[in-house]
């Protein structure tokens, strides 16, 4: 049965949909954790709202967007299986892990699948 942690997380993906990744930082904890294979690690609020800000610069110029394919969790933890689809490449997969206290998001890592396959 979905917890509160995937409730947080589904509301994650349908802002996600937006384009506009600023909206997602309400939904962190002020000392929140965020690690991406590609753009590095985030500590705080407020590196997280940079890091979001420079993907809706960055997706958007490369006409990348995600679609998530199946989101399953409890009270606690979280993840996600998602696809990325860029213009003119090959979609590729991932999964995001993703840990909530409270209501709000103190760990989100993702891991991508390689290129190519």
């Amino acid at each position: 049965m979905p917890g509160e942690a995937q409730r947080v997380i589904e509301d994650f993906w349908r802002i996600q949909d937006t384009g506009d990744y600023t909206r997602l930082v309400d939904l962190f904890a002020e000392d929140a954790f965020l690690e991406d294979p590609i753009w590095g690690q985030y500590r705080g609020r407020e590196a997280i709202r940079g890091f979001m800000a420079t993907m809706v610069k960055e997706m958007g110029e490369r006409k990348v967007h995600f679609t998530v394919d199946e989101i399953c969790g409890d009270d606690h933890a979280v993840w996600a299986r998602w696809t990325l689809h860029m213009e003119g490449a090959p979609s590729r997969g991932g999964v995001g892990i993703y840990k909530v206290e409270n209501g709000k998001l103190t760990y989100y890592r993702d891991y991508m699948d390689p290129a190519g396959e």
